[in-house]
């Protein structure tokens, strides 16, 4: 479980830093105006529209793969073991018989002869 544990931990971190990375790298809305109207330039590595589909979809998976990931955490972290207790072994003794007792006399009131 701990091996399991682990794998979970450090696929959260490589999810996590790539989608950082990749919303950096993604131009943002604004971006996409001014190179309507000639400044900037549009074409980039992936092309005039590929980036944002190419950097839109890696960024989708990386995220569904954090978010399974920190559910695995929190699903292994939340079981609990099972540990038997000091006492598990042992059985409790029976009860003893009691004798019964007498009614206790209230001191306010005076005694009543039998």
């Amino acid at each position: 479980m701990e091996l399991l544990k682990t794998l979970l931990i450090v696929l959260q971190v490589v999810s996590a830093v790539a989608v950082i990375v990749l919303v950096l790298l993604q131009q943002g809305k604004g971006a996409d105006m001014g190179a309507a109207f000639g400044s900037g330039s549009s074409g980039s590595l992936f092309g005039a529209s590929g980036s944002a589909n190419f950097l839109s979809h890696t960024t989708a998976i990386f995220a569904a793969l954090f978010f399974i990931s920190t559910l695995g955490i929190t699903w292994i972290g939340n079981k609990k073991e099972v540990s038997p207790g000091v006492l598990s072994g042992t059985v409790a003794p029976a009860a003893a018989p009691t004798a019964p007792t007498a009614p206790v006399q209230d001191p306010t009131k005076p005694a009543v002869p039998k």
